[in-house]
Formats: structure tokens, C-alpha cells, sequence
């Protein structure tokens, strides 16, 4: 749902959040958002617009096989499954053309139980789902009603968008914001007589862009998903202003210009997804399909962007996390990775990050968000950042960390990466620096960590990790000199200066929500003077 804008801190907003629950659900607020202006639609987006943010693939399904007609008063739905009913955006999957009078029928059954607010059914973000879906769908069904459903289905639309622009800047969750913009925007655009719509939308839109993004384009959250997340709705905004022959405005193009950048940087083509701060893997191919083919070019000429720095030729590409924490209030997908990092040789990952488990309500969230999840240092079995969980159930960041000393350098015969963070400072007095230097005529990748008492010198453990893919193979040679990693095109030889180090088993959480066992190379010791140095070595073999 994204980051929040604001929590429930004390008993007085507590209490201020309950009159207005109250107040949503009178006849005084109904008769309020119930005063819309007549009008059938003046404009209907071409479906293939929708591609942009939901797939419309072949239709399939028919609504006849749906037991819909009775599951509005279905109480045991799970939640997740009462949203993704109520927002309609099952539609997409339908084969409307053949149903177009039970179609109508459900809708009218929907709007007949549903018609006041409910906070269920009316919640934003599947309300703002519910109207694209409708709107986006409405020329397989709408024009051959009769002139009830027509009158009624469009009050019903604008009564709910009435409801959308009157609270949609109380939600706590930007993505919800975006979606509920883009839903108003539409309204502005398809309906007679209701320009307020587009001008509330794009005050919003300014909003949003205002709020959330860095001066280069790229989420303060610094979570990669949500490049891709805006980037689809600001160009579906776009192509929406296009179609209906409306002025785009520049700040719109401005923000697409600088997201578009950043999405060639993380997402560029034939590269794998790199796992930074919630990221998990992502099939972006239909996207790519879809801005191809309306026009949209994007490129970057940086090698760093929102805090990440990327090394690159044509086999081998190196992306280090050099970036300091986000603002507390865009932390709830942050990851604690401070300097991990990843490699790729043609096109297969040699070194990765495990990923990012996104249900908030497991356990292994909190897990995916540790350092040891990393390809980097962590002391005394602690993460370089502090969560807590807050009133929400999100673990939100504790503590600060930055990163300075950073260095960037490439040239025809070496490559070099350097940075240093303070996220043990504050409670063992330690400074991390890493560098790695790679020498691309020998494929060869040369790190070392260095661990800096700066106070209160104290011995205590520590652990460098390097996270494998689940398919990769790694054994220890018989002389415990090495481990030799079999990828499916290439072998890679690890070495240490350290003699504590080997292969052990944890979890990579590449994909959405899931998890399976990987192999990971540790190093392990004990910090025994006020400066250590941990060299290592990958090469290819």
C-alpha cells in the first residue's frame, strides 16, 4: 500500500478519526457527496490504455460462471478477498461482450446493496479501483442499457468519485493517493460538466510528485517497486490526457522524464532484478512492451542514482547500495543493506541480496529486512538499522545511518567502488568501509572490509556474507583454501585472508511473498583490535 503519510500518534487524533467515522457513515455526509451533476459520459478511454496498469489479457472467463448475484451478502470472505471482489477489477478478466445484460445486472445488484458509504466497500483504494474498472470496461456494457441503468450507473460513479476527492488526502498511504488521483483525473476527463475533478486531480498530482520524490526522480522511499509503480500510473495519466485530446502538463512530462530515467537504471533490458530495499523480482517485459509502443524512450547516462551506483560493460555489471536511510515515514519496505552488494556476469547473478519478503503481517518480513539478508557486514548479529513496529503493523526504521567516503571509479582496466556508513556507530563504536575493485580483463573482483573501533574499543563478533542465488552450487575445496561456485554458464573461485569462512544454508525471498532455501559464503571472527581488515577474492575460473 506504500510508505504512510501520517500515524496515529495520540489520543486526540485517535478520538478525532472516530467522530469522522461516524460522520462518513450519516445521512448528512450521504446527501452531501449524492449532489452530483447529470450527464452520460462525453468521453471512454480505449481499453488498451488500461494495459499500463493492469493486464487485459484474452478474455477468457465468462461472468456466468461467477456465483456473483449473491456474493455481495457473502460475510466469510477473507479480506483480501472481499477487496479484490469489491473493486471490480476482475472485469479485465471477463468476456464482456457476450454478457453485456448480466453484466449490468451485478452492477445494479452491487449498487443496490452498496449505494451509501460503507467503509468495506467504499475504502479508497478499491473504490478508486471499482471506478477504473467500471469506466475502463463500461463500452462492453453501458451504451446498450436503457436509460435507468445508463443515469443511475453514472451517479453512482461520480457519488463515489465525490467521496474520493473529499477524502482522499486523509489516507495514511501515498500508493493509494496515486491510485485514487489517477480514478479522479478520469472522472474529469469522461464526464460532462466536471472539470473540478481534473483540477482536484492534478493538485493532487503536484502533491504526490512534490512528497515523494528526490531531486532526481527516484522515491525518497528508495524502493525500486515503487519507480515502477508511479511510472505506470504517470504515464496512464499521460496517455489519458492524449486520448481525450487534453493539454498534458508539463510538470507530468517533467516527472516521467526523471522516473524514466531511473527505471532504465534499476530495470534496463535483459538484466536481472537487483534486490535492494524491498525490492523482490519483477517481470517488467509487458510494461517495457507498452511504453515501446507509445512512444516512450527512456534513458540514463548516470552511473548513481536515488543512492545506488552501478558499474557496468557489456558481461559484467556491479550495483552497490550506497544510500542512507530514508525519512522514517517512507521506511515501512526499507531493507538494512548499508554497502551490500551484487554482481552479474552475461547476464547470470553471481553474487545477489536475498530479497524482500513483502507481507507485513509475517515474520519473515522483519527477516528479509536484517542485514544478515545481505551481501555485507553485520556486528554482533545485529542489523546496521533498528526497526519497531508501529500502530499499523509496519516495521518502520528506529535509527538513522549515512553513508560518506563514497569513491566511484572506472576505467578500461579497472573498476573501483568505496564507501564507509555509521549504522554501529552509536551503539559499538564502529565504523564499516568497504571497497571493491574489479580488473575486467582477468573477471577477477578483489574486497576488503575494514571495521574501525573509533570508541569505546570492545572484542565482538562479526559476519560478512555473500548471498548466492538458489540455483548456484557452491562446495569448499578439500584444502579449505576456497569455494568454488557452478553457475549455469560460468564457475567462480572465492578466497579469504580470514581462515573462518565456508557455506551455510538460508533463505532467498526473490520472489513475491514466497521463500526458498540458497547458500550463502560467511566469513566469521571476533573484532580483537581497534582496526580490522578482511580481504576477499571472487575470480572466474
Amino acid at each position: 500500500m506504500g510508505y504512510k503519510e501520517n500515524s496515529i500518534t495520540n489520543p486526540f487524533l485517535y478520538i478525532t478519526k472516530q467522530i469522522r467515522k461516524i460522520y462518513l457513515n450519516s445521512s448528512i455526509y450521504n446527501t452531501k457527496i449524492s449532489k452530483v451533476f447529470d450527464g452520460g459520459f462525453e468521453y471512454i478511454p480505449h481499453l488498451k490504455i488500461f494495459d499500463c496498469i493492469v493486464k487485459v489479457k484474452d478474455r477468457k472467463n465468462r461472468i456466468e460462471d461467477y456465483n456473483i448475484e449473491s456474493i455481495w451478502e457473502n460475510q466469510n470472505l477473507s479480506e483480501k478477498d472481499l477487496k479484490k471482489l469489491h473493486s471490480f477489477f476482475w472485469l479485465f478478466t471477463i468476456d464482456l461482450k457476450s454478457s453485456k445484460k448480466i453484466t449490468r445486472s451485478v452492477i445494479s445488484n452491487w449498487t443496490n446493496l452498496n449505494q451509501n458509504y460503507s467503509f468495506k466497500s467504499w475504502e479508497l483504494d478499491t473504490l478508486s479501483k471499482r471506478v477504473i474498472s467500471w469506466i475502463a470496461n463500461s463500452n462492453n456494457f453501458y451504451h446498450e442499457g436503457d436509460e435507468s441503468f445508463k443515469l443511475n450507473f453514472t451517479k453512482i460513479i461520480k457519488k463515489q468519485l465525490n467521496h474520493l476527492t473529499n477524502e482522499i488526502e486523509n489516507t495514511e498511504f501515498v500508493n493509494d493517493k496515486m491510485i485514487g488521483c489517477s480514478a479522479i483525473i478520469m472522472g474529469g476527463l469522461c464526464f460532462k460538466h466536471q472539470m473540478q475533478y481534473l483540477n482536484i486531480g492534478f493538485q493532487l498530482l503536484k502533491k504526490i510528485i512534490n512528497t515523494i520524490f528526490d531531486n532526481d526522480g527516484f522515491p525518497k522511499s528508495r524502493n525500486p517497486r515503487q519507480v515502477i509503480f508511479y511510472l505506470k500510473y504517470f504515464v496512464f495519466i499521460r496517455e489519458l490526457l492524449k486520448d481525450s485530446s487534453t493539454e498534458i502538463p508539463e510538470f507530468l512530462n517533467e516527472i516521467i522524464f526523471y522516473l524514466g530515467q531511473s527505471f532504465n537504471f534499476y530495470f534496463e533490458e535483459n538484466v536481472g532484478t537487483f534486490l535492494f530495499n524491498g525490492n523482490h523480482n519483477l517481470d517488467t517485459t509487458e510494461f517495457k512492451k507498452y511504453i515501446k509502443e507509445h512512444g516512450y524512450k527512456f534513458k540514463n547516462k548516470f552511473n548513481s542514482v536515488g543512492g545506488y551506483s552501478v558499474l557496468k560493460n557489456k558481461k559484467d555489471k556491479i550495483i552497490v547500495d550506497f544510500g542512507p536511510t530514508p525519512d522514517k515515514k517512507y521506511s515501512a519496505d526499507y531493507q538494512s543493506g548499508a554497502l551490500s552488494f551484487e554482481i552479474f556476469h552475461d547476464k547470470e547473478k553471481v553474487i545477489t541480496n536475498c530479497g524482500y519478503f513483502q507481507n507485513y503481517n509475517h515474520k519473515l518480513n522483519i527477516l528479509s529486512k536484517s542485514t544478515a539478508a545481505h551481501s555485507t557486514l553485520s556486528i554482533d548479529d545485529r542489523s546496521s538499522c533498528k526497526f519497531k513496529k508501529d500502530k499499523l503493523g509496519y516495521f518502520a526504521l528506529e535509527n538513522t545511518m549515512k553513508v560518506t567516503n563514497k569513491k566511484i571509479y572506472q576505467d578500461d582496466e579497472i573498476w573501483e567502488m568505496q564507501g564507509s556508513h555509521d549504522g554501529y556507530l552509536k551503539e559499538y563504536g564502529i565504523l564499516h568501509q568497504r571497497n571493491i575493485k574489479f580488473f575486467p580483463k582477468e573477471f577477477m573482483y578483489v574486497g576488503e572490509d575494514l571495521i574501525i573501533s573509533k570508541k569505546n574499543f570492545r572484542k565482538v563478533g562479526f559476519d560478512i556474507r555473500f548471498h548466492l542465488l538458489p540455483s548456484t552450487n557452491a562446495i569448499k575445496t578439500q584444502d579449505k583454501q576456497s569455494v568454488l561456485l557452478q553457475l549455469k554458464n560460468s564457475g567462480w573461485r572465492f578466497t579469504c585472508n580470514h581462515n573462518n569462512f565456508g557455506i551455510e544454508t538460508g533463505l532467498y525471498f526473490g520472489k513475491k511473498d514466497s521463500y526458498t532455501e540458497n547458500k550463502n559464503i560467511y566469513v566469521h571472527g571476533e573484532i580483537t583490535s581497534e582496526e580490522v581488515r578482511i580481504k576477499w577474492e571472487i575470480r572466474k575460473i
